[in-house]
């Protein structure tokens, strides 16, 4: 029996910026780690210091994009209620950390993390590549409706951004840890399948429509 999946996303209050520098990135991809785990987490728990064998996930992470203000994942319960704890946990802690950082006080989220039940097919097949493409939106936003002209500049252009998962789709080494990629690899394909699969979304109106559907 396949898993549930679930859309999960929240972004700053009032859209702030969540992440200023590289650090903060790292900071937020490595919480999605800390947290994810049914006993409790230390304070500024440090890279390298997890002791895997005790480990016991609250959530698979199937699918995780960071942007400057916002954030989705795509989840999947690995206990009771997991998607609920894991989310406390990860947006307290990383506002915890944000907080101390930058000297600021008050709510860095505008509220509950979002949770989209997904129930139909096409936001099945289309959700993931929706999720990585997202950082398209800085440099080729024409990709939502399946405008861009010259697609591996937009490819490359994805290949250099670090903080999502699609590199790992890709079959290149960045955060394995982080996600749970059998589900997915079943869907998307190799790596060659999957990058034909998103050239034609960026340059296709009537795919880049699907993006359209997942999002409203």
């Amino acid at each position: 029996m396949e898993p549930e999946l679930f859309h999960v996303l929240n972004r700053g209050v009032e859209k702030r910026t969540i992440v200023l520098d590289d650090k903060d990135r790292l900071r937020f991809v490595h919480d999605l780690y800390a947290f994810n785990d049914k006993r409790p987490t230390p304070n500024y728990i440090l890279s390298g210091r997890h002791t895997e064998s005790a480990r016991e996930p609250l959530v698979h992470i199937h699918a995780f994009c960071l942007m400057h203000n916002h954030y989705h994942l795509l989840l999947s319960e690995a206990g009771e209620n997991g998607i609920s704890r894991f989310m406390h946990k990860f947006n307290m802690g990383y506002a915890k950390y944000f907080n101390e950082k930058y000297e600021r006080s008050g709510v860095l989220w505008q509220g509950p993390s979002k949770k989209i039940r997904l129930v139909h097919d096409a936001h099945l097949m289309y959700i993931p590549y929706y999720i990585h493409l997202n950082p398209l939106d800085f440099k080729y936003p024409q990709w939502r409706m399946g405008g861009v002209k010259k697609p591996q500049q937009a490819l490359d252009y994805l290949r250099a951004y670090r903080w999502s998962s699609h590199l790992d789709y890709s079959r290149i080494h960045n955060f394995p840890s982080i996600t749970t990629s059998d589900l997915l690899r079943g869907i998307l394909g190799n790596e060659k399948q999957y990058e034909k699969e998103i050239r034609a979304i960026i340059t296709n109106p009537q795919l880049a429509a699907q993006s359209e559907l997942i999002e409203n």
